[in-house]
């Protein structure tokens, strides 16, 4: 037997022996590192906490949000019990001593109409029930324009400072939930409204000018007429839908089109139409009726005084995260001095006798950001062209699923 034949052998063992103890170093070396520092970990379980009891208050202080977010809160103060009240009633209690409810809402009117937080303790607390642990708690008024409501933290002994701390701190982000739930329901009925005064602009003139270019053909073409009064009946049941501020864009331009098609009627060869639509756009969601003002702007004003045939060119690329969306009519176009005034300074139209540029401009703004309001291109006899682009995927932005029926 060569001993010398055995030398590669233990040289491969002494190597993987080697490697054995540089990972054993190694696993022992990051078993000594930890992941995070203990105000790193107690940073991150703070806002998650707090990160759940966001959601539901961002809807409103009501029973149904108060149950949902008033875990989180217990958990976030660590106290013995919390609970949150609104004006009259308390909405949501989490740990014991509830029945102490009654005393509660008697603390909370005062720190309502004081506006400051009031300290519980001794004979404020007393009970009938034997086995009860309150001894103490605090009570914090919640506010946005006004009081609303009041978080109470209820703990076994007198309330320490940091308790009184912590429940005031927790309370005014609380208040500012509340506030912010406030803005997004103001935005919905700002929404709705201009919703609203764009239905009343347009529903008036173009509801005339629709039945007097039908009942042109009663006689003459009787197919055609019902057809026309087919398509009326959709434009008019879409425009006048009860929900949903957002729509895709194909809804809307399928809206577009029974419009176009109604106008044709009337203005005959003279008004053509152009449409270049990305198939990959069309379930992009867009702010309910914000493109049929603009077509019948350019139907309107562009081309209605222009002698012979107009043209409306409507497009829609995909433009990466966004979507690029024009209207442009080789109408008489305008001065652009002359723009603002025919939006007005709220997107109001000169004695309603323009369709609300400025209304789409506001809408767009609010929703997606100042960087999405529309622009506008025009010059006299050189046509008019408005350009709006719209991110594919925005927080809080869906269309209305489904088609109206």
């Amino acid at each position: 037997m060569n001993p010398a034949g055995l030398t590669p052998v233990f040289a491969v063992a002494g190597v993987l022996v080697a490697l054995a103890a540089a990972v054993l170093a190694v696993v022992r070396l990051r078993a000594r590192r930890p992941i995070a520092t203990p105000a790193q970990r107690a940073t991150y379980e703070v806002l998650h906490t707090a990160s759940l009891a966001g959601p539901p208050l961002r809807a409103g202080l009501t029973e149904a949000t108060a149950a949902k977010a008033v875990r989180p809160l217990h958990a976030l103060l660590g106290s013995l019990s919390v609970g949150l009240l609104n004006e009259d009633r308390v909405l949501a209690w989490e740990g014991p001593g509830d029945h102490h409810g009654g005393q509660v809402l008697k603390a909370a009117t005062e720190a309502r109409e004081t506006g400051r937080p009031i300290d519980l303790w001794g004979a404020e607390l007393e009970c009938g029930t034997l086995d009860c642990l309150v001894r103490g708690g605090v009570v914090v008024p919640l506010t946005t324009d006004g009081p609303v409501g009041a978080l109470v933290a209820l703990t076994g002994a007198e309330p320490a400072p940091g308790l009184v701390r912590a429940a005031i701190e927790t309370a005014n982000w609380v208040s500012t939930q509340l506030a912010l739930a406030e803005l997004d329901a103001s935005r919905d009925r700002l929404a709705q409204a201009q919703v609203r005064a764009l239905r009343a602009q347009i529903s008036p003139h173009f509801i005339y000018n629709a039945l007097s270019a039908i009942s042109s053909l009663v006689r003459t073409d009787p197919e055609r007429a019902r057809e026309l009064i087919l398509e009326f009946a959709e434009f008019t049941r879409y425009s006048f839908r009860a929900h949903g501020e957002f729509t895709t864009l194909a809804e809307e331009l399928r809206s577009i089109d029974r419009y176009l098609l109604i106008e044709r009627a009337r203005f005959g060869e003279r008004l053509q139409v152009r449409l270049q639509v990305a198939p990959e756009v069309l379930p992009v969601a867009v702010p309910f009726l914000c493109l049929q003002p603009l077509v019948e702007n350019a139907v309107r004003h562009g081309l209605a005084d222009k002698p012979g045939v107009g043209t409306i060119s409507i497009t829609a690329q995909d433009a990466g995260a966004e979507c690029l969306i024009s209207i442009e009519d080789d109408g008489v176009g305008m001065e652009p001095s002359q723009l603002a005034h025919h939006t007005g300074p709220n997107g109001d139209e000169p004695a309603g006798d323009h369709v609300g540029l400025g209304n789409v401009d506001d809408r767009l703004r609010s929703v997606f950001g100042d960087d999405f309001g529309l622009v506008v291109e025009t010059a006299p006899g050189a046509g008019t062209k408005v350009i709006m682009r719209v991110p594919k995927f925005h927080p809080g932005v869906r269309a209305a699923s489904g088609r109206v029926s």
